[in-house]
């Protein structure tokens, strides 16, 4: 396991409770896979309930892999991103676009499988412009 959150770079310690609302309750470790278990009809929640599987292999070749997280950007930032009305209704017109809306659900998961990938699509094109956004900020004498 790493000793610092992936994302805010914070010691990890697994002294206190996992949550709570303390220094060490909020720097507690959380493992996250990159690639939901979920998406592959298991979970370690719900060990003896199977799902049909979203994927059969990973599209992404990172299934099973995880990453440690503090509680923080595990649980609160990414288990809970904030997505605006003007979020919500970008995303639905790019589904609509590539054709992966659904009038009614198929007994097939495939244009959810596409919306899941069209999501981490969107998200890698948004990081990518804001790194070169401060790249050029910084080049340009920036803080």
């Amino acid at each position: 396991m790493e000793d610092r959150c992936a994302i805010c770079g914070c010691k990890l310690k697994k002294q206190g409770v996992y949550g709570e609302d303390t220094q060490r309750g909020r720097s507690h470790p959380t493992k996250h896979h990159y690639v939901a278990e979920r998406f592959f009809g298991r979970s370690a929640n719900r060990k003896h309930k199977k799902r049909t599987p979203i994927f059969d292999d990973c599209p992404l070749n990172f299934q099973g892999k995880p990453k440690y997280f503090c509680y923080d950007c595990h649980e609160e930032l990414l288990h809970n991103p904030v997505l605006l009305p003007a979020d919500i209704e970008g995303f639905a017109k790019l589904v609509k676009l590539r054709n992966l809306a659904e009038v009614q659900k198929a007994s097939r998961k495939d244009k959810l499988a596409c919306r899941i990938m069209l999501l981490h699509e969107v998200i890698e094109t948004g990081i990518g412009k804001l790194l070169e956004k401060e790249r050029r900020r910084r080049s340009m004498g920036g803080a």
